[in-house]
């Protein structure tokens, strides 16, 4: 068991946010009750909840302990600036928070070569994005069936015919072990939604048939 995952978590009422995405608030509509730091996570990473991520940031600090704690790995090419709260407030922040899809894939390599978290906690983060089902259109649509995918999925709403962010970027394991870490971010796409994910379905797929081809 690990205990620090078994951790009990206050979900209070303002880390509810409302008209959005959120299993956990669904189920809890008043909050004020104690959950599992492990189903925030899986929620958070795995169903892409707005409720326990905005939970987790604050238990955690904050944006700008976040944005400190990627800066002491070396990584630059990211900032976080703002909550979900913030963003529901006002959509147009999320342009201040980003990522360089090469800075994605570095991070999605720490998972696997040297994970700045604890063996236990590394297992647990990736069993979780593995069992994701978030993005059926995108990398996983890309790939030869049960091809074993832990990834992350990232969405805007769509605002005068354009959407801001469509994302998905993950850990592709290939039929030999090895794993191929892969981040496509569209941005800015005046383009559908079947489009805009067929896209990213067709890159994972050039990615995944050149990475068998070379060792």
């Amino acid at each position: 068991m690990n205990v620090a995952l078994d951790r009990m978590v206050r979900f209070l009422p303002e880390d509810r946010i409302p008209n959005a995405y959120s299993p956990l608030q669904d189920r809890y509509p008043n909050a004020n009750v104690d959950v599992p730091l492990r189903e925030l996570i899986q929620l958070a990473a795995g169903q892409s909840d707005n409720g326990a991520e905005e939970t987790l940031l604050r238990i955690i600090g904050g944006p700008a302990i976040v944005q400190s704690y990627i800066r002491s790995l070396g990584i630059n090419a990211f900032q976080l600036i703002d909550s979900e709260h913030d963003l529901d407030r006002d959509e147009s922040l999320q342009y201040r928070d980003w990522i360089e899809p090469a800075t994605a894939v570095e991070l999605l390599q720490r998972l696997v070569h040297n994970p700045p978290i604890s063996p236990a906690a590394n297992a647990f983060l990736v069993q979780t994005l593995t069992a994701s089902v978030t993005g059926p259109n995108r990398l996983r649509a890309g790939l030869p069936p049960g091809t074993p995918l832990a990834h992350k999925t990232g969405s805007s709403g769509t605002h005068g015919g354009i959407t801001a962010a469509t994302n998905d970027m993950g850990l592709i394991t290939l039929p030999d072990g090895r794993k191929l870490a892969i981040a496509v971010l569209v941005t800015d796409s005046r383009a559908d939604e079947a489009t805009r994910e067929g896209v990213i379905a067709r890159i994972a797929r050039a990615a995944y048939d050149e990475a068998i081809t070379t060792k």
